[in-house]
């Protein structure tokens, strides 16, 4: 079986940070979606395309010279998909202490080599961690779809209503 999580770990560099001295917001969603790239085409042994990402929140800001450690891991998979939750950890690296700074849960579609969709191996949670991180995935999409139908709702109603 394929390892379902990958690790990465850097220090935060002067060219990360904006001009109050903390990592830029979109140079942590770029390690992210790297992160969690790898692991759904390490999980897949597929090309992956991010279908969408959801609740980024940001908690504490990561410094320079920080210790930067990105953990990534499939919580839940569909025929062609998968749910990865990844979690950003951070903090002084002389004392090796790091506290979470966010978390997200992006979700990846698996592509053959026309570009169709292909299947992926099905992950079944046995921990009780793995089972919260499952349901939280599976609530995330739920919720994901239900928004971004009351949006394309509106946006048909606006068009036949002009």
């Amino acid at each position: 079986m394929q390892p379902r999580s990958v690790e990465f770990r850097f220090l935060a560099e002067p060219t990360h940070v904006n001009f109050g001295g903390k990592v830029h917001g979109g140079m942590v969603m770029k390690w992210l979606d790297q992160a969690a790239y790898a692991c759904a085409a390490r999980w897949s042994g597929l090309y992956c395309v991010t279908v969408s990402v959801g609740t980024i929140r940001f908690r504490r800001p990561i410094l320079v010279g920080h210790l930067v450690e990105l953990e990534a891991k499939v919580v839940h998979t569909g025929s062609t998909s998968m749910h990865i939750f990844v979690q950003v950890r951070s903090g002084d690296s002389k004392s090796g202490e790091l506290a979470e700074t966010n978390h997200c849960i992006i979700t990846f579609v698996a592509l053959d080599e026309q570009g169709n969709t292909a299947k992926v191996p099905a992950w079944v949670p046995e921990t009780a961690e793995d089972k919260f991180l499952e349901q939280y995935a599976i609530q995330m999409k739920q919720f994901s779809q239900t928004v971004e139908q009351q949006m394309l709702d509106f946006y048909q109603e606006q068009q036949h209503a002009t």
